[in-house]
C-alpha cells in the first residue's frame, strides 16, 4: 500500500531579532533548504513563514522567494497560513484573531501569489476557542499533534488520516502530526526515517493512510550540528530520493488529500501544546514532580501507553507563572480595547501593525528556546506597547492619573504619565515601579526579569547529557550543554521582585523593610507612606516633562540609612555601546561593576537605545551598580543573560526631619560614541 507523505515545515523569527541571528538563519537554514527543495520539482511539500520573516527575507533575499514562488505556481509547494506577526491565537481576542490571519493572507497572496487553505497555530497550541476566527479567515484545516488526539481518547493506529471538529457552528479539519516522525526528521539516517514511513503504509492504518510531518525548519540547519549534517553530509538530499525512489510513498499537499481522502470522522479535542511545552508550562516543583511521573512511566515501560494521562499544564499557565508575561499580556489586551473603542477615522493602518507586533508569541513564555528570558524579545513587545499607546493617547488622551487593577492580580497599579513619560507604580508593600515608559525613546526602562528557580536547573545538577539516534545526532530536546559557565550563586532566587525603587532602612546596624500603603494619585503625582522602626518615610512620585521624580520625605527618630534599589532595562546590557559617564569621564560599561562614595549626577548613556538616563540626587548618595544575571537554557546550552542594571543608593539621615529627591533624566538624541 502507498502512504501520501504529508510533509510541512514551519520558519519563523521573533520581531526585533539581531540582524545577525537573521542572517545566519538563512544562510544556514532557510536559503539552503529552498535550494535544494527547488532542484526537485516532484517532492511536494508544505511551507509556512511567519509575517515578519517573510517581508525580511522579500525586502533582503527576494531570490530566495523567487524560488519559492515559482514552486508554489508549478504545484510544488503549498502555502500555510497562521497569524501574522505568530501570536498564540487562544491568547488573543477573537476580533485580532481575524485580524492577524487575514493580515497573513493578503502578504502571502501578495508576495507569493496564493492565499492559505491551511493554518499553522503557533506551537502548536490547540484552543476550540480559535476555531470560528480561522473559518471566519478562510481556513479549512490546520495540523496538531497526535498527542493532541491521544487525549482525547484516540489511538495512534487511527491517526493516520485527518478528523473534523467544529465550534460554534463553523467547522475545521485537524491533521494529526506523527511525533514519531518529528523525532526521527531530521535526527535518524535518511534511509531509517525513510523505512518508517513506509512502514506506515502497512496494514492496521485503514485505506488511503497519512505519514503526517510539520515542524520548524531551523531543524534543518540551525539547530546544534544539524547544518552539517544536513546540508554538508547530505542528509537533506538523501533523504528527499529516497523518498522519491520509494515505490510505496507519495507526496501530496494537504489540501490535495483532503479532497480525496474523506475525513476519519469528528473529534473534539482538549486545550493543549506539545508534550513538552506542556512540562515547560509548569513551576519549578510541580515540573519536578511532573518529570518524575514521566521517569517512572519510562522505567516501566508505560510511557507510550499511558502519556496521553500524563498531561502536564497548558500554555496560557505561561500567564500565570511569570508576573512579566502577565503584565505584558494584559497591557496588549488593554491597548487592543483601546484601538478597537477608537472611532474608525482615528485608526491607522500603524496602529494595527503595533498591535499586532505586541502580539507576537515569543516573549510571553519559557521553554527550551528562550522567549521571555531574552531582553530583546521583550524589549521589542514594549516598544511596540508604548508606542502605540502613545499614538492613543494623541487620538483619545488619558487622564493623568488612573488606579486599577491592570494585571487581574487582586493588587492595583497607579499610573502616573504626562506626554513624555509614564510611571506604573504597583501599589503593594513595596510601592515600586514596575513600567517606566519614556515615548520618544519607545522604551520601558522598568522591564527586567526577576530570577527564580527553574525546573531545568536540576539537570545541571543531576549532570544529564545528551542522547543522539543510532547513527544520527542528538535533538535539542536531548540536549545538555553550557554556553557560559554557571556558579551556584548563579541560580540563587530573587528574594524580592525585580524593580525600580524598592527601599530598605538601616537602624543601629539592622535592615528592614518599609511596607508602604497608598495615600493618593492625583495630576502626576502617586504618594505612598510607610513606618520602620521608628522612622516615618513618605514616598512621591511625579512626572515632569522627561523626567521621573521621586521625593522621600522622613522623620527619624535617630540616625538611620536609607537604601533604594533601581533594576534599569538598558538595551545596551553588557554590550560595548552602554557605558557610565561621570564628571566627563567613562568608568567602563554597563556588564561591569562600579563603586562610588559620592555621587550627585551619573550619566547612562546607551548606543542601542540613541539616549541617556541621567540620574540625579538632592543629597550625594553612596552608589554601587552591577549587571543582573538569569541563568536559562537555549538550543545552544545553558546561558547567562543580563536582564537589567541594578543601581543602588544609599544615604545617610540625621535625626530629625528631613528629605532629598531622585531624578531619571531620560533623553532621547544622544548616543554613544
Amino acid at each position: 500500500m502507498t502512504v501520501s507523505l504529508l510533509l510541512g515545515v514551519h520558519a519563523h523569527q521573533p520581531a526585533g531579532n539581531f540582524p545577525e541571528v537573521l542572517e545566519l538563519a538563512h544562510a544556514r537554514c532557510y536559503r539552503p533548504f529552498i535550494h535544494t527543495l527547488h532542484r526537485y520539482p516532484a517532492f511536494k511539500f508544505a511551507v509556512h513563514f511567519s509575517g515578519w520573516l517573510l517581508q525580511y527575507l522579500a525586502d533582503h533575499h527576494a531570490q530566495d522567494l523567487t524560488l519559492l514562488r515559482e514552486m508554489v505556481e508549478r504545484g510544488q509547494a503549498e502555502l500555510f497560513g497562521g497569524g501574522d506577526m505568530e501570536p498564540v491565537l487562544a491568547a488573543i481576542p477573537a476580533r485580532d484573531r481575524v485580524g492577524q490571519l487575514q493580515a497573513l493572507g493578503d502578504r502571502l497572496e501578495r508576495l507569493l501569489g496564493r492565499r492559505p487553505h491551511g493554518a499553522w497555530l503557533t506551537e502548536r497550541v490547540w484552543d476550540s476557542t480559535v476555531v470560528p476566527a480561522l473559518a471566519a479567515a478562510g481556513i479549512d484545516y490546520v495540523t496538531v499533534d497526535d498527542y493532541h488526539f491521544l487525549c482525547a481518547g484516540q489511538s495512534l493506529a487511527d491517526l493516520h488520516g485527518y478528523y473534523s471538529t467544529e465550534e460554534d457552528d463553523r467547522r475545521l479539519d485537524l491533521f494529526p502530526i506523527s511525533e514519531a516522525l518529528r523525532y526521527r526528521l531530521p535526527f535518524a539516517p535518511a534511509e531509517e526515517a525513510v523505512s518508517f514511513i513506509e512502514r506506515m503504509g502497512e496494514g492496521g492504518h485503514g485505506a488511503n493512510p497519512a505519514s503526517i510531518y510539520f515542524d520548524d525548519i531551523e531543524k534543518f540547519g540551525i539547530w546544534p550540528e544539524t547544518f552539517q549534517w544536513v546540508y554538508e553530509k547530505g542528509w537533506l538530499q538523501a533523504f528527499i530520493e529516497g523518498v522519491l525512489a520509494s515505490p510505496h510513498i507519495a507526496t501530496r499537499h494537504f489540501s490535495e488529500y483532503r479532497a480525496a481522502v474523506p475525513t476519519r470522522g469528528v473529534i473534539y479535542l482538549p486545550t493543549t501544546s506539545y508534550i513538552e511545552m506542556n512540562e515547560w508550562t509548569l513551576p519549578a516543583e510541580r515540573a519536578h514532580a511532573y518529570a518524575e511521573l514521566v521517569h517512572a512511566a519510562k522505567s516501566n515501560q508505560r510511557f507510550e501507553r499511558d502519556k496521553a494521562f500524563l498531561r502536564g499544564g497548558i500554555w496560557k499557565n505561561f500567564l500565570s507563572r511569570y508576573p512579566e508575561a502577565n503584565w505584558m499580556h494584559k497591557r496588549m489586551l488593554a491597548m487592543s480595547a483601546r484601538l478597537e473603542a477608537l472611532p474608525a477615522a482615528r485608526r491607522s493602518a500603524a496602529m494595527l501593525d503595533l498591535l499586532y507586533r505586541a502580539q507576537a508569541n515569543d516573549a510571553y513564555w519559557h521553554g527550551l528556546f528562550g522567549g521571555l528570558y531574552l531582553p530583546h524579545l521583550r524589549r521589542a513587545v514594549f516598544a511596540a506597547l508604548v508606542e502605540l499607546e502613545g499614538l492613543l493617547d494623541h487620538a483619545a488622551a488619558r487622564a493623568a492619573h488612573t488606579v486599577y487593577d491592570a494585571d487581574m492580580d487582586g493588587v492595583p497599579e497607579a499610573f502616573v504619565r504626562d506626554e513624555n513619560v509614564q510611571a506604573v507604580v504597583r501599589c503593594d508593600a513595596d510601592a515600586a515601579v514596575i513600567e517606566l515608559d519614556a515615548y520618544r525613546l519607545r522604551h520601558n526602562f522598568a522591564d527586567t526579569l526577576r530570577r527564580r528557580d527553574e525546573h531545568y536547573h536540576r539537570k545541571m545538577q543531576l549532570g544529564e547529557h545528551a542522547h543522539a539516534q543510532p547513527d544520527g545526532i542528538a535533538s535539542a530536546h536531548d540536549r545538555v550543554s553550557f554556553k557560559h559557565r554557571i556558579e551556584p550563586a548563579d541560580l540563587v532566587p530573587d528574594a524580592r521582585p525585580r524593580a525600580c525603587f524598592l527601599e530598605r532602612i538601616g537602624v543601629q546596624g539592622q535592615w528592614h523593610t518599609p511596607l508602604y500603603r497608598m495615600q493618593q494619585a492625583a495630576q502626576t503625582q502617586a504618594r505612598f507612606a510607610a513606618e520602620a522602626s521608628g522612622m516615618r518615610i513618605v514616598k512621591r512620585y511625579q512626572v515632569r516633562e522627561e523626567r521621573l521624580l521621586v521625593h522621600f520625605e522622613f522623620v527619624c527618630e535617630g540616625d538611620a540609612e536609607l537604601e533604594t534599589q533601581l533594576d534599569l532595562a538598558m538595551p545596551s546590557c553588557d554590550g560595548f555601546l552602554g557605558r557610565y559617564v561621570f564628571e566627563g569621564r567613562v568608568l567602563g560599561g554597563f556588564g561591569q561593576p562600579l563603586v562610588l562614595p559620592a555621587v550627585s549626577t551619573l550619566c547612562l548613556e546607551d548606543g542601542v537605545l540613541g539616549g541617556t538616563v541621567e540620574l540625579l540626587t538632592t543629597a550625594p548618595a553612596a552608589l554601587s551598580a552591577a549587571p543582573h544575571h538569569t541563568v536559562s537554557q537555549s538550543e545552544e546550552g545553558f546561558e547567562k543573560i543580563m536582564q537589567a542594571l541594578t543601581l543602588t543608593l544609599r544615604w545617610h539621615l540625621p535625626a530629625g526631619e528631613g528629605g532629598l529627591c531622585v531624578a531619571l533624566d531620560l533623553r532621547s538624541g544622544q548616543r554613544a560614541e
